[in-house]
């Protein structure tokens, strides 16, 4: 009976850990690779030139901005900084902000790049054209330029 027990609870944790690791990151894909290669670039850029390397990132069909994958940037109290596909967003501040789960992903940045530096959130969002929200992971980066700490980002749907 113990020697039972001992199998389920090891089988739990064993299964609870996966399950927890599963959501930290995106499943392994060029994809992926892509977009953390491109906010680290980014934010090497941010950090070299300060938002003047924004200008950049505002061109349509640059090795920054191509088909649905952009960057994005936040301020340290997530005042919108860049946002070149959803430009409106600028200057505005989604603080509480829920996707269709309920989970502040905005805030979720941020409290990723305070707490690791860099690293992936997963969250639900509409594809672009679309209403139903989809699967979508962002890779964020804590950056400090121009006086200013911050972080910025890109994303890809999953599905």
């Amino acid at each position: 009976m113990i020697k039972s027990l001992l199998v389920c609870v090891t089988l739990a944790s064993f299964m609870t850990g996966s399950a927890a690791h599963s959501q930290e990151t995106p499943p392994s894909s060029d994809q992926a690779k892509r977009i953390e290669d491109l906010v680290n670039r980014a934010a090497a850029l941010v950090e070299q030139r300060g938002q003047a390397a924004f200008a950049e990132f505002r061109k349509r069909d640059s090795e920054w901005w191509s088909g649905n994958t952009y960057l994005f940037a936040y301020d340290e109290h997530l005042n919108v900084l860049l946002n070149p596909a959803f430009p409106k967003r600028e200057g505005t501040n989604p603080h509480g902000e829920k996707d269709a789960n309920g989970k502040m992903f905005h805030d979720e940045f941020l409290k990723m790049v305070q707490t690791k530096g860099a690293g992936w959130v997963d969250y639900m969002f509409p594809k672009p054209g679309q209403t139903q929200p989809s699967h979508k992971w962002s890779y964020v980066k804590g950056f400090k330029a121009d006086g200013v700490s911050g972080l910025i980002g890109a994303g890809f749907f999953s599905d």
